[in-house]
């Protein structure tokens, strides 16, 4: 969501103001693209909507840290929308906090072929299916250009753990999302 300079700074000192009409208005244009996030980050609907709730609550309550000058605030409010989701993640999850070394995996876990068939939605349908602590590092790291060390300071697990998680979800997706693959692999080994 691109605003234009004035726009986007009226929007931000009517908030401040704690004007009910500009808070309303920034509300509604980042309804759908900031509870889209929360649903990326949290597959039970109820829980995606308390942390957009959170997150446009710390939005409000933090507005005067916005600068303009240093970023976009449709990127800003995606920020705070993600952490929202973390946080509430990390209430409802317990992470297995092991030192887990992860098997080299190649950076292509998905063939082109079967993305190409594909549309964002039965993605994210598939990434649902995942753990939930395996989805929280996978759209992290996949979504959010994290690195492992990053994820792991946000999610209180260590880099090991983390890189584990990525390769867990990883091996799962491509099960997911190109079953003959697996069972060419068990039929190859069966002997078959």
């Amino acid at each position: 969501m691109d605003l234009n300079r004035q726009r986007t700074q009226e929007l931000v000192n009517g908030c401040m103001q704690n004007n009910r009409a500009s808070q309303e208005a920034l509300y509604k244009l980042f309804y759908s693209d900031m509870l889209r996030v929360c649903h990326s980050y949290l597959a039970d609907p109820a829980l995606a909507k308390e942390a957009f709730n959170t997150g446009f609550l710390k939005v409000f309550q933090s507005i005067k840290n916005f600068d303009i000058d240093k970023g976009e605030l449709g990127g800003w409010i995606r920020k705070i929308m993600v952490f929202s989701a973390i946080d509430l993640c990390r209430k409802e999850l317990r992470f297995n906090n092991t030192n887990t070394i992860a098997a080299d995996t190649d950076d292509e876990f998905i063939p082109p072929r079967i993305l190409e068939k594909l549309y964002f939605d039965e993605i994210l349908k598939q990434i649902r299916t995942l753990p939930a602590a395996a989805q929280m590092v996978f759209n992290l790291s996949v979504l959010d250009d994290l690195s492992h060390k990053e994820i792991g300071e946000q999610l209180s697990i260590s880099e090991g753990t983390s890189r584990w998680h990525l390769a867990e979800a990883k091996k799962r997706l491509r099960e997911l999302l190109d079953p003959g693959n697996q069972q060419t692999k068990e039929r190859r080994s069966n002997g078959l």
